[in-house]
């Protein structure tokens, strides 16, 4: 009976020391093909950050853009506005020498 034991151990210490082991080739070719998939998704990564720098610098001109349209806007209608109350004043005193001119 303990002859049969060592004998058990003896082939169950074989059979899972057997199967464990992975040679040098297949190492390299799993460290190889991660390799590569790393490489693109960096050179993947460095397009999208190039891509994210001039998408934000873009924005930036965008808005700065439509700030200064927004001020000129502003400012047009400041001076439309003013134009407004002049052609206004100008419509009264018409009036009122029309008026005058009527009672002569």
């Amino acid at each position: 009976m303990k002859k049969s034991v060592v004998i058990m151990l003896a082939l169950s210490f074989l059979v899972s020391f057997s199967y464990g082991c992975a040679s040098k080739s297949f190492v390299k070719e799993q460290n190889d093909s991660l390799a590569d998939r790393i490489s693109k998704l960096e050179a993947s990564n460095a397009s999208n950050k190039a891509d994210a720098e001039k998408a934000k610098s873009d924005a930036a001109e965008a808005l700065k853009t439509a700030k200064d349209c927004a001020s000129k806007s502003e400012t047009d209608a400041q001076r439309a506005e003013a134009a407004a109350k002049r052609s206004e004043a100008a419509a009264k005193k018409a009036e009122k020498a029309f008026e005058l001119h009527q009672r002569k």
